[in-house]
């Protein structure tokens, strides 16, 4: 099947089923969602808020407040609480504000689970509920008919093999409206899966999620992850590619010298050098970074280092 441009951001993921995204955040089967509204303010606007205007039985109509983040943050709770006073106080409405984590942060990191601060007798509280998707059984997706958790479904809790990702394709494919989301499925896969074992599945073309919202996020995140994840598992030519894309993304064309160094880096030199190439202001400095690196003797840079790229000794 060719490949088609889509939009897999957050926004565009949520308005292909509201309804069914409200109701899997709020526990509540009788949750209506009625509009996708704007979520952006005066003074805050940010590209991963979606802002829904539901109506449930129970509680009348309500404002769902998505925060949707690639990683678990533990700066959420101000901007937690500005936004639900903001929503609020512009459409009258109460908010029901949610945080939706993807994967873990670094170090252990978590999202606080409310804001709260005293100042000179002053108390300001705000709670918010947190989903951690890697927390979130897979089978339940199925079981439940959850469809806008099927392209995170790899990530899930339980949801790290072959067979589950066929069954969410086939879903994801069979729904003409989510079937837009397969990209987004085939990049969660690579998280868990071989790029070949993603590839004998279905097609997936990196070159798509370049035109998505979350493409700068991936980048500094997720390929941050899929790297360091793909050295743990021996792919180091593989991952030397992923790091060229990097560079390349932030720096235009790389030059054949740096290539041929990145391509015989050992494991050790590319999970250090990836952290310079994601916050490096030149390129000089991810170069000076690159050879200040000690040399591994079991790398083929350790040979370059010993000869020029012309084969003369150096």
């Amino acid at each position: 099947m060719a490949a088609k441009t889509v939009d897999i951001g957050s926004k565009r993921l949520i308005s292909l089923a509201p309804t069914r995204w409200a109701r899997w955040l709020t526990d509540d089967p009788t949750v209506e969602a009625m509009d996708v509204v704007s979520g952006e303010f005066q003074w805050v606007s940010r590209a991963n808020d979606v802002l829904i205007k539901a109506r449930s039985q129970r509680h009348g109509a309500f404002l769902i407040a998505n925060e949707i983040q690639f990683r678990a943050d533990a700066e959420m709770p101000r901007r937690m609480r500005a936004y639900a006073a903001l929503a609020e106080e512009r459409y009258g409405l109460n908010v029901y504000p949610v945080v939706v984590n993807i994967l873990p942060g670094g170090a252990g990191a978590s999202t606080p689970e409310s804001y709260h601060s005293e100042f000179m007798g002053l108390i300001a509280h705000q709670d918010y509920k947190i989903v951690n998707l890697w927390e979130v059984d897979a089978a339940l997706v199925f079981e439940q008919q959850w469809s806008t958790l099927l392209p995170f479904v790899p990530v899930l809790r339980g949801g790290d093999s072959p067979f589950l990702l066929r069954k969410a394709l086939a879903l994801l494919r069979a729904d003409e409206q989510l079937s837009e989301m397969e990209t987004l499925l085939a990049f969660f896969s690579t998280f868990v899966l071989t790029p070949e074992e993603v590839m004998k599945i279905m097609r997936w073309d990196m070159a798509i999620l370049r035109e998505s919202p979350w493409y700068s996020e991936i980048v500094k995140e997720g390929l941050e992850e899929g790297l360091q994840q793909g050295l743990r598992q021996g792919r180091l030519e593989e991952r030397a590619e992923v790091l060229m894309r990097i560079i390349e993304r932030r720096f235009g064309t790389v030059p054949p010298e740096l290539a041929l160094r990145l391509r015989v880096l050992g494991a050790e030199q590319l999970y250090q050098l990836v952290d310079v190439a994601l916050t490096a202001a030149t390129l000089d400095m991810v170069m000076a970074t690159l050879n200040s690196l000690p040399p591994d003797p079991h790398s083929g840079d350790f040979y370059l280092r010993r000869y020029d790229v012309k084969g003369s000794r150096g």
